[in-house]
C-alpha cells in the first residue's frame, strides 16, 4: 500500500515487520525517528496492530501508520485504525505524537488525511476516545468534524459519520 501524503507529513502503512521492529527499537535501515520516537502509545498501537494481523490478517489499508515529517521523513508519532471495518462500516482509531511535535497542528493534520481516506474507502463512521484531561486529543477531533457522542467516568467518545454511504466489500476486508 502506497503513503498517505499532506502538505507537512507522510502516514507510511506499516508492515507487521516494521511494527516488529519499532516494538524492538530497533528502526529500519531507512527509518529516521525523532529523539522521543517511539512513545508508550506507539508501542501499544503496534502491538494492537499485530494482534489484529494474528488474528484476522493484515488489516490494511485499516492497520497502523507512523507519522512521517515530509520534509525530512524522521517519524513523529503514529496512528491508524484499531481494525477493518464492522459489519455496518464502522471503525475506531487512534493517534499519538511524541512529545517533541506537539503543538505543530501534526495530529489535526494526519486525522483529517485519515478520515479523508476511511470516507473514500466506503466507511460510514469514524470513533475515537480521549481521556477527560487530554484536552488537546478533544481539540483534535473537534477539528477534524468529530462530534462528542458520550462520555463516561474515565473517557470522552468521539466519532464522525458520513451519512447515505454504503459500507463496500472493501471497508469491509
Amino acid at each position: 500500500m502506497d503513503d498517505l501524503v499532506t502538505p507537512r507529513l507522510i502516514l507510511h502503512p506499516l508492515s507487521p515487520d516494521e511494527a516488529q521492529r519499532l516494538l524492538a527499537g530497533e528502526p529500519d535501515s531507512d527509518a529516521r525517528w525523532a529523539p522521543d520516537y517511539p512513545t508508550a502509545g506507539d508501542t501499544a498501537g503496534a502491538r494492537r496492530f499485530l494482534s489484529v494481523c494474528a488474528d484476522t490478517g493484515n488489516p490494511q489499508p485499516f492497520g497502523a501508520y507512523e507519522i512521517r515529517l515530509r520534509d525530512h521523513a524522521q517519524a513523529i508519532g503514529g496512528l491508524g485504525f484499531h481494525g477493518p471495518a464492522d459489519h455496518h462500516g464502522t471503525v475506531t482509531i487512534g493517534y499519538g505524537l511524541s512529545p517533541s511535535a506537539h503543538g505543530k497542528g501534526y495530529a489535526s493534520e494526519a486525522l483529517r488525511a485519515l478520515l479523508t481516506f476511511a470516507r473514500a474507502h466506503g466507511i460510514t463512521c469514524v470513533k475515537g476516545d480521549t481521556d477527560h484531561d487530554n484536552i488537546a486529543s478533544q481539540h483534535v477531533m473537534t477539528a477534524v468534524g468529530m462530534q462528542l457522542v458520550a462520555e463516561d467516568e474515565r473517557l470522552r467518545y468521539y466519532e464522525i459519520t458520513w451519512p447515505g454511504r454504503a459500507a463496500t466489500s472493501e471497508a469491509r476486508s
